[in-house]
């Protein structure tokens, strides 16, 4: 039994902010760079397409109103123009993507922080809604449903993903492990906001290393960077979003190993494109000692259930056939 091998790409960049078109261009240069150089797979940031809202931490929500506006206007329909090219890019490149967007939903009080799997095909094999937004995120995002836990059959392997904080969530995590998992891609955004003694890049590292270890596989981590255009732009509201917005430490992208070490060097808080070589049998050793999903469990002890329901605004019953023509 032969388990695959191949060069990944961990993305560490800044949209261009609330312009979907401009970063979807941004995206599909990124892509054919790192194709160029050999990569199999490309991991984009967290609503990399067209950024995060970052008004939400630093503005009251009155104020944050009409930037929410802004970006709903800048979301994307799922299949739309944006995603035709991107699954383009990755058909003319014979690369795998994996990336976080602003997904429009019903209504326009909805929008989901959703991550695209996009295989070599050119083809969306899959889509993942953020389950729960974190904290202030609220005021923006709508949380997903257990539909989208799911882990897809690749040429490269198993991929799953879940979007920043998610990644602390056990069983989240769990559900993913149990459907195979190999390939763990894990986007962030950077988040200079935080309490003065919580170093974001390493939290990422962290809870990377944890998923890795516990499920002996890879975990790809990429996280976006706050440009200077993000941050002039919030100036127009926030005179001082320089100094809510700029701190060392606030993100990190890299590889994390079956053993919960990091492979290579990874970036910390500079924009680029970081390479390791993955080879997933190396997953196997490391499942001797510890199989969470098999020997080195107890079933009979733990039962996890997961709804895997789509989530449904209503449900309209009858027969539906000419029911306004009947008295």
């Amino acid at each position: 039994m032969e388990l695959p091998k191949f060069k990944a790409a961990a993305v560490q960049a800044a949209p261009v902010f609330l312009n979907a078109d401009a970063t979807t261009a941004k995206a599909c240069s990124i892509i054919a760079e790192a194709a160029g150089n050999g990569a199999s797979l490309v991991a984009f940031p967290e609503v990399f397409v067209a950024g995060y809202p970052y008004w939400n931490w630093i503005m009251t929500p009155v104020q944050g109103s009409a930037w929410y506006e802004k970006l709903y206007k800048n979301s994307i329909n799922v299949p739309g123009p944006e995603t035709e090219r991107l699954c383009e890019a990755a058909r003319e490149h014979n690369c795998h993507i994996v990336i976080g967007v602003n997904e429009r939903g019903q209504s326009f009080g909805e929008i989901y922080n959703t991550n695209l799997i996009i295989n070599n095909k050119g083809q969306i094999i899959g889509k993942h809604r953020k389950l729960v937004p974190t904290w202030a995120e609220k005021l923006t995002w709508t949380g997903g449903d257990g539909s989208s836990l799911k882990v897809y059959n690749t040429e490269i392997g198993p991929i799953g993903t879940l979007a920043c904080g998610e990644n602390t969530n056990t069983l989240a995590r769990y559900t993913l492990l149990t459907q195979g998992e190999l390939i763990h891609i894990a986007n962030y955004i950077s988040l200079p906001v935080a309490p003065p003694d919580y170093n974001m890049a390493e939290a990422i590292k962290i809870r990377a290393a944890a998923h890795s270890f516990e499920g002996k596989l890879f975990t790809i981590v990429s996280c976006s960077t706050i440009s200077k255009e993000i941050i002039d732009i919030m100036k127009e509201d926030v005179p001082n979003a320089e100094e809510l917005l700029t701190r060392k430490d606030s993100a990190f992208s890299g590889f994390i190993g079956p053993n919960g070490a990091v492979i290579g060097e990874p970036l910390i808080d500079e924009e680029g494109i970081v390479y390791a070589d993955i080879d997933l049998s190396k997953c196997i050793q490391p499942k001797q000692m510890h199989d969470i999903l098999g020997h080195y469990n107890r079933f009979d002890i733990f039962d996890l259930r997961v709804n895997t329901a789509p989530k449904k605004n209503i449900t309209f019953t009858g027969t539906g056939e000419n029911d306004e023509n009947k008295a």
